[in-house]
């Protein structure tokens, strides 16, 4: 079955004043340019995660989706969009990767695929990244079933799921998230030695 993209964008950006994030500049191109160039030739589709006006998101030619139920209920939520996006085209599962990790692995969905396992995570350096994962889409019952009894937090589900981890090693974080000015020049540093 299909695999489909889903970049995680509805977060604001407090440590960074504020800012869009997906629209922050990196390098020549902004944060949600760099994702979607990495996700997108992993999966047979791919469409943001956002909250707010999706038109400033128009000229990048991906289906904004909103999150299906109201009062700011975080990355879970975003997930259960995408889910349930994922279902309406009749994919298999989703990944899921946070806009503001601009070096996801180009491997991503082939590494964290695992016959007969409904959500594998993302590890690298003994951490592990609840935003990067490979979610089945047989997940959205208990995930609106936990959304709607108070759950908030992404691993706090994935453990009640039996999530596999998945590591990831090599040179650097491939999942360096950028939170704050400095975690942006920092990857403006890597980015500048390739």
């Amino acid at each position: 079955m299909a695999v489909l993209g889903l970049i995680l964008a509805g977060g604001q950006g407090r440590r960074m004043d504020g800012a869009d994030k997906a629209l922050l500049r990196l390098g020549s191109d902004c944060l949600l340019t760099h994702v979607a160039a990495r996700l997108g030739p992993q999966v047979a589709g791919l469409a943001l995660s956002a909250n707010g006006d999706p038109s400033r998101f128009a000229g990048f030619g991906l289906p904004v989706l909103a999150d299906p139920l109201r009062g700011g209920l975080g990355p879970l939520a975003g997930i259960l969009a995408g889910l349930d996006w994922a279902a309406e085209k009749g994919a298999g599962r989703l990944v899921t990767v946070a806009v503001d990790t601009p070096f996801v692995p180009r491997g991503l969905v082939a590494r964290l695929s695992r016959p007969d396992v409904s959500l594998t995570l993302a590890q690298s350096a003994g951490r592990v990244h609840p935003t990067a994962g490979l979610w089945s889409v047989e997940l959205r019952a208990p995930l609106r079933a936990a959304l709607a009894g108070g759950t908030r937090r992404v691993m706090e589900f994935a453990q009640a799921q039996g999530a596999v981890q998945v590591a990831f090693g090599g040179e650097g974080n491939p999942f360096l998230n950028i939170n704050t000015p400095d975690d942006l020049a920092a990857a403006e540093a890597l980015l500048c030695r390739g």
